[in-house]
């Protein structure tokens, strides 16, 4: 983890936008790090090809300027590239190397030992991309489920581990060349000399993987972060965890706030878990409805799996199997243990054990704290219910609210220790802007103050259409 310090920086530069598509919160804090290395950018109508969204985290190492660079230029590489306009995949994948190439040009970052990751999504007449090189990690909620739209990039990949090889490299404790715990990155001009291999096979490449969905109106949100938040929480706990604060009308901004308190750890002496920079961003779709329709299918969201829940629960009781103690709470474990039992696609008992929403077998899917027993504090494994078996009946009696959608779900907050806003919120944001906007944040501020909330507005897109930008 290297050095932390005494106490975390729990300030945070929190930011929203929105248009009649796209309602987006976004909120990054340094924690016990030194220093904040993440980047990100979220701009709901591209400068270079209007009606076109694009968000991204880049987890910076080493140092925050190839982060910082990457979240000023990457979507202008992009949009530049001659494929742009009828192969979009393919123009994703050079503009990741063209920014890296400038990169190892420029004279302020070409020697510079930092790197970063970097997961993009791009949407575009409704067709979704996302690029991703690294271990930070998209996901999107469709129709109520889980879809993962990125794959992590570990040394440790049978696929990552045979190009570092043929690359002259070696896998160490874990990391490449015993020293880099990712295997594809930005910047990192170290791990590619290899005058023999293209950028693409190098031991450590810019090279990203592309997944494409449609985007349809069952489309609910996506979230986009860094492994600050993937190292704490699963997949599919992320996904609970903002659709259960969306039921409560909570906006994005918000609950970007609340997660990055919730994967705080306590102290620095975790092993790192809970200790890393954060970054998040949630885009929540809105089909041109207003949101509170949003907040009505996660309601249902939330509301049917508690039922699912509680129907289980009564199953196992009706077999004849008993408690320990019938007075004590109901509990019902969430998150990565709750995907292994019913699924990442939300069916309890599904055909295969899934964990971050791929197959239990494919070990390299996932962070290392989701696939080690024990990484995370047991506060963020399970929940209780606010009822306890005895009141509602082991013969079966349901609880109203696991079968009325327009109530909370049962289930109680995520961890009661941590402070944060709650369902109070009004129907409608004041502050929200009416007009397309565009932000992009590069670092957390240094001094502790309120956290707030701050809108970007179309001023910012002259910092779009800079060219390069001296990072010395």
């Amino acid at each position: 983890m290297g050095q932390s310090l005494s106490e975390p920086e729990t300030s945070k530069a929190t930011e929203f936008c929105q248009n009649d598509y796209y309602k987006v919160g976004s909120s990054c804090m340094q924690g016990w790090r030194m220093h904040m290395e993440d980047s990100h950018t979220h701009i709901l109508s591209l400068p270079d090809d209007p009606g076109t969204a694009f968000f991204a985290v880049y987890d910076g190492h080493g140092g925050a300027k190839v982060a910082e660079y990457a979240g000023k230029h990457l979507h202008k590489y992009i949009t530049r590239r001659p494929e742009y306009g009828e192969d979009l995949k393919r123009a994703l994948q050079q503009g990741f190397l063209d920014l890296d190439e400038a990169m190892l040009n420029n004279e302020a970052l070409k020697e510079q030992m930092s790197g970063s990751t970097a997961v993009a999504v791009l949407i575009k007449d409704n067709r979704l991309y996302c690029a991703n090189a690294g271990d930070s990690r998209a996901i999107a909620c469709v129709d109520g489920h889980l879809d993962v739209l990125s794959f992590d990039h570990k040394p440790t990949n049978d696929s990552e581990m045979k190009r570092i090889r043929n690359a002259g490299g070696y896998v160490e404790y874990n990391r490449v060349n015993g020293y880099l715990a990712l295997s594809r990155a930005l910047g990192d001009f170290g791990l590619k000399r290899n005058q023999e291999k293209k950028p693409e096979e190098q031991m450590v490449t810019a090279y990203p993987d592309v997944e494409e969905r449609e985007v349809e109106e069952s489309w609910d949100f996506l979230v986009i972060a860094c492994d600050g938040i993937w190292d704490v929480m699963s997949s599919q706990s992320v996904l609970e965890f903002v659709q259960e604060k969306l039921a409560q009308g909570m906006y994005p901004q918000q609950i970007c706030e609340s997660m990055m308190e919730r994967c705080l750890a306590p102290d620095c002496q975790m092993g790192g878990i809970g200790g890393d920079n954060m970054t998040v961003i949630i885009v929540c779709f809105l089909h041109g409805q207003p949101f509170e329709q949003l907040v009505g299918r996660c309601k249902e969201a939330v509301a049917k799996r508690a039922a699912r829940l509680l129907k289980r629960f009564q199953a196992k009781h009706s077999n004849g199997e008993q408690t320990t103690n019938s007075s004590s709470p109901l509990t019902v474990t969430t998150g990565s243990d709750a995907s292994e039992k019913t699924g990442d696609d939300g069916v309890v008992g599904g055909a295969q054990n899934t964990r971050n929403g791929r197959a239990e077998e494919d070990s390299s899917s996932g962070s290392d704290s989701e696939q080690l027993e024990g990484a995370r504090t047991p506060s963020l494994q399970t929940e209780h219910l606010e009822s306890t078996a005895a009141s509602n009946g082991v013969q079966g009696k349901p609880s109203p609210a696991a079968h009325d959608p327009g109530t909370s779900s049962p289930v109680a907050e995520n961890n009661p220790s941590v402070a944060h806003q709650e369902s109070t919120v009004p129907a409608q944001d004041k502050n929200s802007p009416s007009v397309e906007e565009t932000g992009t944040v590069n670092q957390s501020p240094h001094k502790k103050t309120p956290q707030q909330q701050q809108v970007r507005g179309k001023a910012d897109s002259e910092d779009d259409t800079s060219e390069e930008v001296d990072l010395k």
